[in-house]
């Protein structure tokens, strides 16, 4: 029988321990990256500290994880000279995830200007 405290990490290739920690996601670790040229992939093994009470995958872990996706891509983007917050956040869920998936936040830079950036985030499972 296999509990969540047991699921083997077995993180893609490419995928390294996540550079910042956060006093909110530190319950989620571990939290992994992949960082391209113009992005940071934030992703995770889906676990039972990642769920509600009703035992899905909460959407509250899935909103903010893409939040700090997008927030780490636009800093990588411009190369770490700005510093950005969220000043909106808009969340289609159109599926769900399980116990033991893999879990990865793949962001994508739209626009970027002096202060502010522009991004969106496709989260697979």
């Amino acid at each position: 029988m296999t509990t969540d405290t047991q699921i083997a990490p077995d993180i893609p290739d490419g995928f390294e321990p996540l550079f910042r920690k956060s006093p909110l996601t530190e319950p989620w670790e571990p939290l992994y990256q992949k960082k391209t040229e113009r992005s940071v992939i934030i992703g995770l093994r889906l676990a039972r500290p990642h769920t509600n009470g009703r035992g899905l995958i909460h959407g509250g872990l899935i909103a903010a994880l893409s939040d700090n996706a997008m927030g780490y891509s636009c800093g990588q983007a411009t190369g770490w000279t700005t510093s950005y917050v969220t000043i909106s956040l808009t969340v289609d869920f159109v599926g769900s995830a399980n116990i033991g998936q893999w879990l990865a936040i793949e962001s994508d830079v739209i626009k970027t200007g002096s202060t502010i950036c522009f991004a969106q985030s496709l989260i697979k499972a």
